[in-house]
């Protein structure tokens, strides 16, 4: 039998092409597949440039799906999400606890085929039931907002802190939305993109736009001069990681959100004299990863906010184009696997 799926065939070629039905091994469960969010690393790998995808390769590992069949414990008609981080179980990183940051860390999507796709078999130890109350919409953005519990975690944030973030992409309107559920009392976002910043608005969070406004006048203005107390850098461009210890205050915390591509310069003179904590994150446990899944139920509204746009599977090989394209206001693409 076969099944559609949006593969990467090639350096800038997406094409939505005929596939083999997956074969389900010993302990997987069949997934019919209902919708899959386009990540940031979806991106990478449409250009050429990550450095482990190999085409072809079918795109996706932000999905959710229903259980086409009972397993153990998921259900037939269950909605789930999975986890979906391999890790090898047998470097320190694995062997502290630490499987999310593994040696040889590897992802459905980049080191296997993903969910992009009519249906996909993936072991039932990484399948999470999403609340029965939550909407798909929202559901389908449980694995970023992973990336946001896990970063929160390890920033240093306190209850009431003032947040900046850097970048209004699918990831910085994340970190807002859980740094307002945390507690933050105010929560500057920064971008370029006109849209993105009227949905930050919307959301509650105060717009910055970089093409004409002054990021560090603005955050220091509001805080009696002293600056954030703590930053989170997702937009990945240089400008953020130059001004970053600027706009940060003495003995305040900033957390690596975004991966940025190539070295680009930071102030470590800053850190030295302000004291500053920066701490790098990449993505998260498995527990952070259900804390994700749990909390898409108090964070429905917002999160149905930040899917601007669902495509069908069969024009889904657009969604690139439409990313690049400013006039589009993408912040969040889901494929809906369905069509």
């Amino acid at each position: 039998m076969l099944l559609k799926a949006l593969v990467y065939v090639g350096p800038k070629m997406a094409e939505v092409r005929d596939v083999a039905e997956p074969v389900r091994k010993s302990g997987e469960v069949m997934l019919d597949v209902k919708y899959c969010g386009v990540c940031g690393s979806d991106i990478g790998i449409y250009l050429g440039t990550h450095p482990r995808a190999k085409a072809p390769l079918v795109f996706g590992h932000e999905f959710l799906a229903v259980a086409a069949e009972d397993g153990k414990k998921i259900k037939k008609g269950d909605r789930v999400v999975p986890y979906p981080l391999i890790s090898c179980g047998k470097c320190l990183a694995c062997r502290s606890g630490n499987g999310h940051v593994c040696n040889t860390l590897g992802l459905i999507g980049i080191d296997s085929d993903g969910g992009m796709c009519e249906r996909a078999c993936i072991s039932e130890d990484v399948l999470f039931k999403i609340p029965d109350s939550v909407s798909d919409r929202a559901a389908v953005t449980a694995e970023p907002l992973a990336v946001l519990v896990h970063a929160l975690a390890i920033s240093g944030f306190k209850h009431l802190d003032t947040a900046v973030v850097t970048g209004a992409g699918p990831i910085g309107m994340l970190c807002a939305i859980v740094l307002k559920h945390a507690g933050a009392s105010n929560i500057f976002v920064s971008d370029i993109a006109d849209k993105r910043l009227d949905l930050a608005r919307k959301l509650g969070f105060t717009p910055v736009n970089l093409a004409n406004e002054d990021l560090e006048k603005i955050v220091k203005e509001a805080t009696a001069g002293e600056g954030a107390d703590v930053f989170f850098e997702c937009s990945g461009a240089p400008s953020a990681a130059m001004q970053m210890t600027d706009i940060t205050r003495v003995r305040g915390h900033i957390c690596m959100v975004a991966v940025h591509k190539a070295p680009h310069e930071v102030n470590l003179r800053d850190l030295n004299f302000k004291e500053q904590t920066l701490v790098g994150s990449r993505v998260y446990t498995k527990e952070e990863f259900g804390q994700a899944v749990g909390l898409t139920a108090a964070l429905e509204d917002e999160l149905e906010e930040v899917v601007t746009h669902v495509v069908p599977l069969s024009e889904s090989a657009k969604v690139f184009d439409m990313i690049a394209d400013p006039a589009c206001g993408t912040v969040k693409i889901a494929v809906d696997c369905r069509q």
